[in-house]
């Protein structure tokens, strides 16, 4: 017992219990396992981040994301532009004090190459439920290839301790599902 003290000092000399050593084994191969799946998923999973990362200047990316913003916006909520970019295009986001700016509106099944930087600190880029996490810094432009698989509202929030605002950095992106609106159009006019 780990309570109390073994009866020899010299305690690496005492007979190991069959139970321990069993699970010794068992924890070793369970961690082999799980190196060897780590490499295994980077080439099975289905969003696999790559690293694709780029210098720039926060002003010129500012720019860049007002530009989008104000070329694709479709509606506001809470004066924060929600954005409809087309499908399968460069789309961009951006990380300040205290929030993830602007709202995105993506389709299912369409790829998207997804633009990351922040004006002013690093922000962490968690897109919830579905666990993507990327630390963002200013003067880095990260991008992801994302394939949005199921629809509905998704959050993001910033991972990184960025200040007394933190705990209210928060993003959303929308996924429709165009095709399934299509049918519901479809249906609704032949009523």
């Amino acid at each position: 017992m780990a309570i109390t003290p073994p009866p020899q000092k010299i305690w690496w000399n005492e007979p190991i219990e069959k139970i321990e050593l069993v699970w010794t084994v068992v924890a070793f191969l369970w961690g082999l396992f799980m190196f060897g799946f780590m490499i295994a998923w980077h080439f099975i999973g289905q969003q696999n981040l790559n690293k694709e990362a780029y210098r720039i200047t926060p002003s010129n990316y500012e720019a860049k994301v007002e530009a989008f913003a104000k070329k694709f916006t479709v509606r506001e909520e809470q004066g924060v532009p929600v954005v409809k970019p087309p499908a399968g295009t460069d789309v961009y986001i951006l990380g300040r004090l205290w929030q993830w700016w602007p709202i995105l509106e993506l389709e299912k099944g369409t790829s998207y190459r997804i633009h990351i930087s922040t004006l002013d600190w690093m922000h962490g880029f968690s897109l919830q439920p579905v666990n993507i996490n990327i630390s963002a810094y200013p003067g880095y432009e990260h991008v992801i290839t994302l394939t949005p698989t199921e629809s509905g509202e998704f959050g993001i929030i910033c991972n990184e301790f960025c200040g007394i605002g933190h705990h209210v950095m928060t993003g959303k992106i929308y996924v429709t599902d165009q095709k399934r609106a299509e049918v519901d159009q479809r249906l609704a006019a032949g009523r």
